[in-house]
């Protein structure tokens, strides 16, 4: 006699959890080192996506943030189309090891028509998830050494030569916020004056905000970043100068800009906001940057993906839902409309060469009305040449005649001439 099954006692999950002490040292508070020396030995993977048009310092200002040189390829001003070029480059500070990716946006506002400049970034963005997704549903995974190429953050160049942003800005950084962790930068700050600079400030937050535009906000939970990120959000956004030039000024030397009228100083806080950039995207915020990007914006891909794919959570009824079912009413939706677009592809093709052959008929009936019309014509013009040819036979037969009685005549006339001085000497003779 088998021993009867108890029935299954629910887990009361709202049960109150409770704090104890303890008597000794355990050990487990070295957790956290142990995450950082294992993350340091990992290495980090930190992507940058820069949008901006041709020639408004996107290359300067990489190499100036991470003080090094990129290559870099010089784009023209006469693309057809919006190309993203990706560099991926190994970078070493201490004992951290940072796998960097640059993805430049060549071409990005030189076309005359720039409705869909925007739609080659996006797509980018989207196969970068897209591969993160298809690696993660694989049987054999390999996510711990897998090379990220998810765009953690996107530097949005506005140019400083207007008023206000323009109409390709903001469609760009419409479509974009829902992908990617915007920060939009003033690009070449040096060329306006402080006065002008900040009414371009505040009229470029003015027009975001208006539009809806959702661009990255430092976060402020953290108590130890709370202050700092609180006032820089109020910053934003970001006026930078961008420069690996080292210029004299005073007695040191720094990265600057000289002019006729002075020098700039990348890194002086009172001649543009850099170090305020490197500060939060760098020093502070990058861990927030990568995570934002998988639990914010990676996350929506992922759930709309599979919401596509047919499968979803378990219900507000606590019923699971089997994923061998789920997979087999996928199957028959696509085998269902994929009859159904065989079946409108052949009525497709019927009716198409129903068309065809009514053309053709068509064609046929007029080529048909054509020939008759050459062959009538052709007809008559027989018709005429026959009886052009019977009045030349009857001019000819009538001259020929003519001749004949000529010939005739002047036969007999010269016969006559002949025998007229024979009669003439016989006379002569008697």
């Amino acid at each position: 006699m088998g021993s009867q099954q108890e029935p299954l006692v629910p887990i009361n999950t709202n049960e109150e959890k409770r704090t104890l002490e303890l008597s000794g040292h355990v050990g487990f508070d070295s957790l956290p080192d142990q995450l950082v020396s294992k993350a340091s030995a990992q290495g980090f993977c930190f992507n940058i996506l820069c949008v901006g048009e041709t020639g408004i310092g996107k290359s300067t200002l990489m190499n100036t943030l991470f003080n090094t040189t990129f290559e870099n390829e010089e784009a023209s001003h006469y693309g057809q189309m919006v190309e993203l070029r990706p560099h991926t480059y190994e970078l070493r500070e201490s004992n951290v090891n940072l796998k960097l990716t640059v993805v430049h946006t060549v071409g990005f506002g030189d076309q005359i028509n720039k409705e869909q400049s925007y739609k080659p970034i996006l797509e980018y963005i989207d196969a970068q998830f897209a591969k993160f997704l298809e690696e993660e549903l694989k049987i054999k995974r390999s996510l711990f050494n897998y090379h990220d190429t998810r765009i953690h953050i996107c530097l949005y160049f506005i140019a400083p030569n207007g008023h206000s942003l323009k109409s390709l800005d903001l469609v760009t950084m419409k479509k974009l916020d829902s992908k990617v962790n915007i920060i939009p930068v003033i690009a070449k700050a040096d060329t306006v004056s402080r006065n002008e600079l900040e009414k371009l400030k505040i009229k470029v937050m003015s027009e975001l905000v208006s539009n809806g535009v959702q661009i990255y906000q430092f976060p402020t939970e953290d108590e130890a970043v709370a202050e700092i990120n609180s006032s820089m959000n109020t910053l934003l956004p970001f006026a930078v100068v961008g420069s690996v030039d080292d210029v004299k000024v005073g007695n040191k030397m720094v990265k600057g800009r000289l002019y006729p009228w002075g020098s700039v100083e990348v890194e002086n806080e009172k001649h543009c906001d850099f170090v305020k950039l490197r500060e939060m995207v760098l020093r502070v915020n990058m861990e927030d940057l990568r995570e934002q990007t998988h639990a914010r914006h990676y996350e929506l891909y992922r759930r709309c993906k599979l919401e596509e794919m047919g499968f979803k959570d378990t219900g507000t009824d606590s019923q699971s839902f089997s994923l061998q079912q789920t997979y087999e009413a996928k199957r028959k939706e696509f085998i269902v409309e994929l009859q159904r677009k065989e079946e409108e592809m052949r009525q497709m093709f019927v009716n198409k060469v129903k068309e065809t052959e009514a053309e053709l008929k068509e064609k046929e009936k007029e080529l048909h009305e054509r020939f008759e019309q050459l062959k009538r014509m052709h007809q008559e013009e027989k018709k005429n040449l026959e009886e052009k040819r019977r009045e030349l036979e009857e001019e000819m037969n009538a001259f020929n005649r003519r001749k004949v009685a000529a010939e005739t005549l002047m036969g007999q006339a010269l016969q006559g001439c002949s025998q007229q001085p024979f009669k003439k000497d016989k006379d002569k003779k008697n």
